[in-house]
């Protein structure tokens, strides 16, 4: 099975983008994406938020919970995305 991608980066790739900010998930970035892409990236990015909230948690550091939260948010946000989108679209994530 190829590995997919979406604008020539690999699907892991693009979940840490979205993590960091530097990709934003709305309606105009998912429509090119066919249907594997877009299964293919809702799993990889349950995948990250479970990596996020797996490491270390940095008890004293404020700086550090807060980047951590909102990267958290920012994947939790790109699921709700997506999962409106498929809706919509009558597309089963599975």
């Amino acid at each position: 099975m190829p590995v997919s991608s979406i604008r020539g980066k690999s699907l892991k790739a693009v979940t840490y983008d979205i993590a960091d900010g530097y990709t934003t998930v709305n309606p105009l970035f998912l429509k090119p994406i066919d249907i594997e892409s877009l299964t293919g990236l809702y799993h990889e990015i349950m995948k990250t938020q479970v990596m996020v909230r797996g490491e270390k948690f940095p008890v004293s550091d404020a700086v550090a919970i807060r980047t951590r939260n909102v990267r958290l948010q920012r994947l939790h946000s790109a699921l709700m995305i997506i999962r409106n989108f498929a809706r919509e679209r009558r597309i089963i994530l599975v």
